[in-house]
């Protein structure tokens, strides 16, 4: 059974940092692409950053955290990493771990076939 658990998510200040975790258990990690998703209340669910299991782990962000957000992972530990910078206050939302066996960093959701639970990152004035 495939595992997706997301953890590191809170309440920021505008200008502060996070770190998101999300370990996974049950997939072949090392082959497997990862995507960080977000969803804002009344909003659909936006792509915000991938990296691929292969192409030496080629990261894809959205144009709205480029520059800000950076995506890694750790084979090693079955673990993907968002760390947020410069946060602002539109970048609150519920923040999704997804997992593909696709070599592309798809901006599709429907690329993904799994999915952690979410955690809140809020990011206040």
């Amino acid at each position: 059974q495939v595992q997706l658990v997301e953890s590191g998510g809170g309440l920021v200040q505008a200008g502060d940092s996070l770190r998101a975790s999300c370990a996974a258990s049950g997939l072949t990690f090392s082959r497997s692409t990862m995507g960080w998703f977000r969803q804002a209340p009344g909003k659909e669910r936006e792509f915000v950053a991938a990296i691929r299991w292969w192409s030496a782990g080629r990261t894809d962000y959205a144009d709205s955290v480029k520059g800000r957000f950076t995506i890694s992972r750790d084979n090693a530990k079955n673990t993907v990493y968002l760390q947020m910078d410069s946060l602002k206050l539109e970048d609150s939302a519920v923040y999704y771990c997804a997992a593909t066996y696709s070599g592309t960093s798809s901006h599709n959701s429907n690329d993904y076939y799994y999915w952690g639970q979410g955690i809140q990152v809020t990011v206040s004035s």
